[in-house]
């Protein structure tokens, strides 16, 4: 029995650390591109635009050239990578504090990453607004390293949560 309990306490901080790690990046990445907004948003831009990809006349319809509407986009991106940062942060705390809610919060914020990194950038920016074509504005590799490391974390929280894998494992953090 206590093997059972350190091998929970193990899983719970392997979690709260897997977690706090994707909340830091999430946070850094946030905060990067709110205090150098410029940066980024040429990325944006230029990735909406197309204007780095072949011009394949069959694809160029799809892209966006207001400048109002990608700067929207932008900030609709910093804005979901700070809202999973908190709840990465939120999740990380509760982890720390052996919660029963640990795993479903941290389980939406990885989500959270998933969905921004996974079907944002790698689906609508890398084949949507053909991004992989462009030498200069290409984000795919970033992408799938944040999908990796969301993904490794989300496996192994799943795993760690009651009903989540290992049934009875960790200590009731679902």
């Amino acid at each position: 029995m206590a093997g059972g309990r350190r091998a929970g306490a193990a899983s719970n901080l392997a979690a709260a650390v897997l977690t706090g790690t994707v909340a830091l990046y999430m946070a850094l990445v946030a905060f990067g591109n709110i205090t150098d907004f410029d940066t980024n948003r040429a990325f944006v831009q230029h990735v909406l635009a197309m204007d780095t990809t072949f011009k394949d006349p069959d694809l160029m319809w799809r892209a966006i050239t207001s400048r109002p509407l990608q700067d929207a986009a932008y900030i609709a991106i910093i804005a979901w990578e700070a809202a999973a940062a908190a709840v990465l942060v939120v999740a990380t705390v509760l982890w720390a504090l052996r919660r029963g809610r640990a795993g479903r919060v941290a389980t939406l914020g990885l989500l959270m990453v998933l969905l921004l990194f996974g079907a944002g950038f790698l689906a609508i920016g890398g084949e949507w607004f053909a991004m992989w074509q462009s030498k200069d504005w290409n984000g795919l590799d970033a992408a799938t390293r944040n999908v990796l490391l969301a993904g490794l974390a989300l496996l192994f929280v799943q795993s760690t949560s009651p009903g989540g894998g290992r049934k009875g494992a960790g200590t009731g953090a679902a």
